[in-house]
């Protein structure tokens, strides 16, 4: 039941998407542009949408990672891997000491450097479990859409960026990042490196999110921004 719910959630969003045309700007999209190609919208309700999409990102991998762990990874490895700390990294995002101090640049840029991060890694995962011989329909599903709706996430970052900074930012090329992760020795260590790619992502997913919201937040000037 919860899937139905969920796939019509998807769906609905989908629609919306494609009605409003927000993710899919072409890069050379300016202001003063005219016509369907550059429909108009306002900052706050970009920002609202990429936000709808970064969460519905977020519950995907979630359920992803959910799906890969009840079809590959027994309780007791699962286990083992949570003992054996946080194997996850993401480069090129420094770390702030307090939220006073992080710029609204900050978290635009840092939020760009974590999606196109992974638009690669994503697009990989998808070569490895086309190899599984019993991955379901649904994981590989989710996965697809995951790295799909990242790539048009970047899209709708960059164009946040050129908004708020009146920045160009190019968007990355995921076949740069392919080859160092398409291969592994054998099926097992391939299992487990998915695995900690999905649980990973989930982080980061939710890193995003986190970002997204803060941002989001300062522009109303509220004080419950220090929740984040």
């Amino acid at each position: 039941m919860f899937s139905i719910r969920m796939n019509k959630v998807l769906q609905g969003f989908v629609c919306l998407m494609l009605t409003h045309r927000i993710v899919g700007y072409p890069m050379d999209c300016k202001e003063d542009q005219d016509g369907t190609r550059c429909p108009s919208i306002s900052l706050d309700k970009l920002l609202d949408r990429i936000i709808q999409h970064a969460e519905l990102i977020y519950r995907v991998s979630e359920e992803s990672c959910t799906l890969f762990e009840e079809m590959y990874i027994p309780s007791s490895i699962r286990a083992q891997l949570s003992r054996g700390g946080n194997a996850c990294s993401t480069r090129s995002v420094p770390i702030q000491g307090r939220i006073q101090q992080i710029s609204d640049k900050w978290l635009l840029h840092s939020t760009l450097v974590v999606i196109q991060s992974w638009t690669g890694p994503l697009q990989s995962l998808q070569i490895t479990m086309d190899l599984y011989d019993n991955a379901p329909d649904g994981l590989l599903n989710k996965t697809k859409w995951m790295s799909t709706k990242l790539m048009n996430l970047e899209q709708g970052v960059t164009v946040l960026i050129r908004k708020m900074l009146n920045e160009d930012i190019l968007v990355s090329d995921p076949s740069q990042n392919l080859t160092h992760f398409a291969t592994q020795p054998n099926m097992v260590e391939s299992v487990l490196t998915d695995y900690t790619l999905l649980t990973c992502f989930r982080k980061d997913a939710h890193r995003v999110e986190t970002f997204l919201k803060l941002l989001k937040c300062r522009q109303s000037d509220r004080l419950s921004c220090f929740l984040y």
